[in-house]
């Protein structure tokens, strides 16, 4: 169980402000912020190369810490500026050919889907969208029928940005196994809000973020490459740290995931990302998946209460991300009202989730994201300032 007091002692700025916008960026807990400061007064007080060499064992740990979130190897983990970029480096780097299909899902994440359409623009791919079951997840039963002898991937978005959707991402991997795909996981949004197992999954890439529910520092994020993977993806672009000038007219890529990494890197950030990910680990994954999702669930009992007020999460299991809207008011507007009385939230926008969000005809949802360190009283309390917008 979570020490529910001690979280919030080591989030100084719950005292002050209710922040539930951790889909945005999480509040970084005390012993990453100081990670982050001691390593940048480090780099001030004797430069920041020396700072760097110095700083070797807590790098390393970035890669250990990862492995054991994601259950995986830490040669097969890279530190990327963020997820996107993580995500890019993966996907521009598969052999993909003139007429191979792409299976997606309308929750795809707008950066994903763009690069979608730019290959498919570029490269003459193809896209195929996986229908929603009666709950709007991903039908998993409708996938094998969709397969042909062209489709070369799956790449689905574990969380969207948009709701509180679980997409059945282990069910998905299974699928992608039988019948020989390569399988991409975003996991922007899952990533410290519920536990992780690549092998379970069955994902040969996995990306994501630190700033979000790992609560770590803006400016960072990862990439998991399968070992198996990683000879049939070259890099979207190599330099002196993802590969090595070793002949006049040739190269050979750097060992393992680091071939997907750049040699210039935010140094304290991760520092900072690997103490936010002991930070999850030290309290537990599955614990801060239990705690999230009740919170979550209350929260959307409260909102469901009041008059006017429509929750529009889909999906059989739902995580700490609640979208609604409220007759009268735009999701813009109530963000404003609600952040003027010290209250975070976020919009999620038709052109970030148009295959969604287009077919349910919504132009914009109110976005509350809780995480472990908000409490029940604070749930109430935005219940009641949203009851009075």
């Amino acid at each position: 169980m979570i020490d529910l007091d001690k979280v919030r002692a080591d989030t100084p700025a719950c005292a002050s402000l209710l922040h539930f916008n951790n889909a945005g960026a999480g509040l970084m807990p005390a012993p990453v912020l100081q990670a982050v400061q001691d390593h940048l007064t480090l780099e001030a007080q004797i430069g920041g190369y020396e700072a760097e060499a110095q700083a070797a064992p807590a790098l390393d740990a970035f890669y250990t810490e990862f492995a054991a979130l994601l259950n995986c190897a830490p040669n097969e983990i890279a530190h990327v500026e963020n997820a996107t970029r993580a995500w890019d480096m993966a996907f521009y780097g598969l052999p993909l050919q003139a007429g191979d299909r792409i299976l997606t899902h309308g929750s795809e994440y707008v950066s994903n889907y763009l690069a979608f359409l730019q290959q498919a623009k570029r490269r003459g791919l193809h896209i195929d969208l996986i229908p929603s079951d009666g709950t709007g997840q991903i039908d998993v039963a409708a996938i094998p029928g969709l397969i042909t002898d062209r489709t070369r991937l799956i790449a689905i978005t574990h969380v969207p940005t948009q709701g509180g959707l679980i997409n059945p991402a282990a069910e998905v991997g299974r699928v992608a196994r039988a019948h020989g795909l390569i399988y991409m996981l975003d996991a922007c949004q899952s990533a410290g809000q519920m536990p992780l197992d690549v092998a379970a999954l069955g994902c040969d890439v996995l990306s994501g973020t630190g700033r979000k529910f790992l609560r770590g520092p803006r400016g960072t994020g990862f990439l998991y490459v399968r070992k198996g993977m990683l000879e049939q993806i070259e890099p979207a672009f190599v330099d002196l740290r993802a590969a090595r000038w070793d002949r006049d007219n040739g190269y050979t890529l750097a060992p393992g995931a680091r071939r997907f990494e750049t040699w210039e890197s935010y140094v304290a950030g991760r520092i900072g990302l690997a103490a936010a990910v002991r930070y999850a680990r030290d309290l537990g994954l599955e614990a801060i998946g239990t705690r999230v999702q009740a919170l979550a669930a209350e929260l959307r009992e409260g909102l469901s209460e009041i008059a006017g007020i429509k929750v529009h999460d889909l999906g059989a299991q739902k995580c700490g991300i609640v979208t609604f809207t409220k007759d009268g008011i735009a999701p813009v507007a109530m963000a404003a009202q609600l952040r003027a009385q010290g209250m975070n939230i976020s919009v999620s926008g038709h052109s970030s989730a148009r295959l969604d969000m287009g077919p349910r005809g919504l132009d914009a949802m109110a976005r509350a994201s809780v995480h472990y360190y908000n409490s029940e009283g604070e749930v109430a309390r935005f219940v009641r300032a949203v009851t009075t917008l």
